[in-house]
């Protein structure tokens, strides 16, 4: 197995820091430290430097980082070989997806493989960026994200990155209103509408701010939502019209109607798996990453 110590210097490089590190992994910051120190002990170099108030990693914190990668790239093809041969699931399988993830993909993904390999299945909600520190400190074996800038790049050698669906994105309007009847409508169309939109800084916000720029035209925002949830109510309520993922479950209660867009530029979310690098083989993560790919295009 891969020395737990590893995955805490990972993350110390992660997140830049001892205390964010610990955060990350529910640990103290002297924890940290001590595990650090503990290693470097053991292999007779110094791990943390300071710097300032601070710390860095030294130049064999770095080196033993690059090797870090390439270990467990083999060990999760140990551990492929290993099921296949008892074949057996390989344990529990962990599944971390952001929300919509979460509740329209994974349980559909969790059924199949109970069902397929009788392997137990853990679903894990949580932000894309904490998806990939769950994979990073094997907490979770694939992740499900919104591709956005602040992930991993998919050059990454830590992570094996695919493109999954892309999610279109739907007008969402009160019924009764001129375009609820609308099989489709150009994002254009909604230059004069008043907006409910996700809170600035958020990239759901930059999306949608830069599709509609594109369009020609800067939305007059009327509320800030960031919950579908909320932003349904606000539009049932008649106080303005939202774009909403098609993925995105809306309760049936609100009196609200969905309208695909049409035209260039039609945004969509991109989504994509994550999985450590040299995993895919093991049978419960190759079949769950099958069921993914299944359960997103019935979704479409």
């Amino acid at each position: 197995m891969i020395d737990r110590r590893l995955q805490v210097l990972r993350m110390v490089a992660q997140r830049g820091t001892v205390t964010a590190a610990a955060e990350a992994l529910s640990y103290t910051p002297s924890a940290v430290s001590q595990q650090l120190r503990a290693l470097g002990r053991e292999l007779g170099v110094e791990l943390l430097v300071h710097d300032g108030r601070g710390v860095r990693l030294s130049p064999a914190a770095q080196v033993l980082l690059a090797r870090t990668d390439d270990l467990v790239d083999r060990w999760e093809q140990i551990r492929a070989e290993v099921a296949r041969v008892a074949q057996t699931g390989g344990g529990v399988l962990r599944l971390a997806g952001f929300s919509t993830a979460a509740s329209a993909l994974l349980p559909g993904v969790a059924a199949r493989v109970r069902a397929e390999l009788g392997s137990e299945v853990q679903i894990i909600e949580a932000d894309p960026e904490e998806c990939f520190e769950l994979l990073l400190t094997d907490r979770a074996d694939i992740a499900v994200v919104v591709a956005v800038a602040t992930l991993p790049a998919s050059t990454d050698a830590r992570f094996e990155q695919r493109h999954l669906v892309d999610d279109p994105i739907d007008l969402l309007v009160r019924e009764g209103h001129p375009l609820a009847a609308r099989t489709s409508v150009a994002l254009r169309d909604l230059a004069e509408e008043r907006w409910i939109m996700d809170r600035p800084g958020r990239p759901y916000h930059q999306l949608l701010q830069t599709a509609c720029t594109e369009a020609g035209f800067t939305p007059s925002v009327a509320h800030f939502a960031s919950e579908w949830d909320t932003g349904a109510a606000l539009v049932g309520a008649g106080l303005g019209i939202a774009l909403v993922p098609r993925l995105a479950q809306i309760p049936t209660a609100y009196p609200v109607v969905r309208v695909p867009l049409h035209g260039d530029p039609a945004p969509a979310r991109h989504l994509r798996t994550g999985i450590r690098r040299g995993s895919r083989e093991q049978p419960a993560i190759a079949a769950a990453l099958t069921a993914l790919e299944a359960v997103a295009q019935s979704r479409r």
